[in-house]
C-alpha cells in the first residue's frame, strides 16, 4: 500500500513540474545555430560541426549531391572553405522553426557570407532532433 501511495504521489507531483515548451525548444535550437555562427566566424569548422549529429547517418544535401556522415560532411566543409577568406562572416536569417513531432523540428532560413573570396548567399532547411538531451542537426539541405 505504501508503494502505491508513493507511486501516486510521484506521478501527481511530476504532473506539476514544468515541461519544456515549444518556445524553450526554439530557444535551444537558436542557441545551437548561434554557436555555429560564432564558430564559423572564428574559422573553427570543427566547432561549427558540433551542431551536427556525429553519426554516419547524418545527411547533407547541397549542390554536389548528398554527403553521408559527420566525418564526410566536415571534409566537405574543409574542401569548400579552406581558409578564413572562404568562410568570411556568416549571418543567418531564420524564417521558420516548426515542430515535426516531439523532439524534432525543421528550420528554414537564409545564410549570408561576407568574404574576401566573394560573397555567397543561399537558403537552407535543416532538421533538428533532440538526441541524448541535446539538439543536433540530423539533415541539412543548403543551396
Amino acid at each position: 500500500m505504501k508503494k502505491t501511495i508513493l507511486l501516486l504521489s510521484i506521478v501527481l507531483f511530476s504532473s506539476f513540474l514544468p515541461k519544456p515548451s515549444a518556445s524553450d525548444d526554439e530557444k535551444a535550437i537558436r542557441n545551437v545555430l548561434e554557436d555555429q555562427r560564432l564558430a564559423w566566424n572564428a574559422f573553427d569548422l570543427e566547432g561549427f560541426m558540433k551542431g551536427y549529429w556525429k553519426s554516419d547517418d547524418l545527411k547533407f544535401y547541397g549542390s554536389n549531391g548528398v554527403t553521408y556522415g559527420w566525418d564526410n560532411t566536415l571534409a566537405r566543409y574543409r574542401k569548400a572553405y579552406p581558409s578564413k577568406d572562404h568562410t568570411g562572416i556568416l549571418k543567418f536569417v531564420i524564417n521558420d522553426i516548426s515542430s515535426i513531432e516531439k523532439g524534432s523540428y525543421y528550420v528554414m532560413g537564409e545564410y549570408h557570407l561576407q568574404r574576401n573570396a566573394g560573397d555567397a548567399n543561399g537558403i537552407f532547411m535543416i532538421i533538428f532532433k533532440k538526441i541524448n538531451g541535446q539538439w543536433k542537426i540530423i539533415a541539412d539541405t543548403s543551396c
